[in-house]
C-alpha cells in the first residue's frame, strides 16, 4: 500500500520577477501565505538573502510579522536567520516579540552562511575576521540564554536581558545544506531542515549524520526533519516545464556571477544557451520536481520515503504570481490537503 504523503510546508524566497517592484513582490509573499493557509500547508517560511536582486526576503523578522499578521493558524518562521550576520541579542528580540504576539505560531530557523556574496557578508558583518564560523555555537548558546534569561556579559559579569524574549521562545530549527549544523542539531536535540533545493547530493548524507548524532532533548524525543524542495507543478507537464524556464535562467545567470530578477518564461526561451551554460542549468536543477500534479506529488511522495523525512517544505519561483498560487493549490489538492494541526498543537512528533 502507498504510504501517505508527508505534511507539506512553504519555503518563501520572495522572488522579484522582471519588471515587478519589490514593493508588490512582497504583497504578492503576503497573499499566497493566505492562500496556502487555506490549502492546508504546515508552515510558511521565509528566507534572508542579501543583494540579489530577485530576491527581496533580506529581512525576516519584518517579513515573519507581516505574514503571521495575515494569517490565523498556519506557523510561520525564518528559513533561515542567518545567525553569524546578527547579533544574537537583536535575533531574541525580534523573535521573541514576534511569539508574545503570535504565541505558539512562530518557527526560528537559524543559519550559519552568510546568505550572500563575501563582500556584502563583510558589509554585514563590518570586518573581515568576523566572516568565520567557529562561533557559531557560541552565537547560538547565546542566543538561546536570552529566551531562558540566563546570559551574563563580562566584565562586570552582569546579566543581560531580552524582554521581550523572556518566557516567549519560538520553535528553534537548525537549517543546513552540508553535514555541520546537521551533527550540531542532532547534538543539541533540535529539528533539523536541510536545503535540497540546492545540496542535493548532501541531503541523505547530512540527515544520516544528524541521526546518529541526535540526543533527546527537551525540546525532540527523537529526530524531527524536513527538506525543502523546488518545484513547479501546472495542469499538464509541458506547461510546467515552461514556466520551469524562468528559474533555469535566473539560476545560470546566479551560478555566472550575474544575478538578476526573475526573468519572463518567454525571455529564458529565447536565450542562446550554450552547451557549457545547458550543463551548468542541468547541474544546478537537477533536484527539482517539475510536471503535472500526479507526477509531483509522486516524486515528493518517493523523495520523503528515501530521505525519511518528517515534512516536505515546497519552493516555487514562477514569473506569474496567479502560475505560482496555481502550482502551489496543484500541489496541495494532488497530495490530498495534508490535515492542518491546531495552533499550538502540531501532529504528533512535530516540534511545536
Amino acid at each position: 500500500m502507498r504510504q501517505p504523503m508527508v505534511p507539506l510546508s512553504v519555503l518563501d524566497l520572495c522572488p522579484v520577477p522582471t519588471g515587478v517592484a519589490t514593493a508588490e513582490a512582497l504583497r504578492r509573499t503576503v497573499d499566497l501565505a493566505r492562500h496556502v493557509e487555506d490549502w492546508g500547508f504546515r508552515r510558511y517560511w521565509v528566507a534572508e538573502h542579501h543583494n540579489m536582486p530577485g530576491i527581496a526576503s533580506s529581512a525576516p523578522a519584518v517579513l515573519v510579522g507581516q505574514v503571521a499578521s495575515a494569517t490565523s493558524t498556519i506557523r510561520v518562521g525564518s528559513g533561515g536567520v542567518m545567525l553569524p550576520n546578527h547579533v544574537p541579542l537583536v535575533v531574541a528580540e525580534q523573535f521573541g516579540m514576534l511569539e508574545a504576539m503570535y504565541p505558539g505560531r512562530i518557527d526560528l530557523g537559524i543559519g550559519r552562511a552568510p546568505g550572500t556574496d563575501r563582500v556584502t557578508a563583510t558589509a554585514l558583518r563590518r570586518h573581515i575576521d568576523a566572516l568565520s564560523d567557529e562561533d557559531f555555537p557560541q552565537q547560538l548558546a547565546e542566543l538561546q540564554g536570552y529566551f531562558s534569561g540566563h546570559v551574563v556579559a563580562g566584565p562586570p559579569r552582569r546579566p543581560v536581558r531580552a524582554i521581550p524574549a523572556e518566557g516567549n521562545q519560538p520553535a528553534v530549527w537548525l537549517l543546513g545544506s552540508s553535514g555541520y549544523s546537521a551533527q550540531l542539531a542532532g547534538l543539541l536535540g533540535l529539528p533539523f531542515a536541510f536545503a535540497h533545493h540546492f545540496s542535493a547530493a548532501n541531503t541523505l548524507p547530512a540527515l544520516a549524520l544528524y541521526r546518529r548524532a541526535f540526543r533527546p532533548s527537551a525540546v525532540l524525543a527523537e529526530p524531527y526533519c524536513l527538506i525543502s524542495v523546488s518545484v513547479v507543478c501546472a495542469e499538464d507537464a509541458e506547461q510546467a516545464r515552461w514556466r520551469h524556464g524562468s528559474s533555469r535562467l535566473s539560476v545560470l545567470r546566479l551560478r555566472t556571477g550575474q544575478p538578476s530578477t526573475l526573468p519572463s518564461p518567454e525571455e529564458a526561451a529565447a536565450y542562446p544557451y550554450t552547451e557549457a551554460e545547458r550543463a551548468v542549468v542541468a547541474e544546478a536543477t537537477v533536484s527539482h520536481v517539475v510536471g503535472d500534479p500526479a507526477s509531483v506529488v509522486e516524486s515528493l511522495r518517493q523523495l520523503a520515503g528515501q530521505a525519511g523525512v518528517d515534512e516536505i517544505m515546497v519552493t516555487t519561483s514562477t514569473y506569474a504570481h496567479a502560475d505560482r498560487l496555481e502550482s502551489y493549490r496543484l500541489v496541495a489538492e494532488a497530495a490530498g490537503e495534508p490535515v492542518k494541526a491546531p495552533v499550538g498543537e502540531p501532529a504528533a512528533r512535530a516540534p511545536r
